[in-house]
């Protein structure tokens, strides 16, 4: 009865649900869950960013507590090799879709 996987707990995308379209954030919550279950490589298949998204976060909060000298530069470019990751994956998922 008590026994629920993360799956139980999960948001629908709404993006999907009106329109049946994978959002640029589709398999972020399966690839965390994924994380928590130790399947590391499923986790990166379902969603490629998920370990640039760690790195920045764990950074983000690193930097909350050491002051680094570049800190800004090393956000920046966090910020947009993830943003590269993301829309290239995504484009890559919707080409297989065509």
């Amino acid at each position: 009865m008590f026994n629920k996987g993360l799956e139980d707990f999960m948001l629908p995308c709404l993006n999907k649900q009106l329109f049946g379209i994978d959002c640029l954030g589709c398999g972020i919550q399966r690839a965390t869950a994924l994380l928590f279950k130790g399947e590391f490589i499923a986790a990166f298949k379902i969603y490629p960013a998920i370990y640039s998204l760690l790195l920045l976060a764990g950074f983000l909060l690193l930097n909350l507590f050491v002051k680094f000298r570049l800190a800004n530069r090393i956000k920046i470019f966090l910020i947009a090799l993830n943003i590269l990751i993301i829309v290239i994956s995504y484009a890559l998922k919707m080409n297989k879709y065509l």
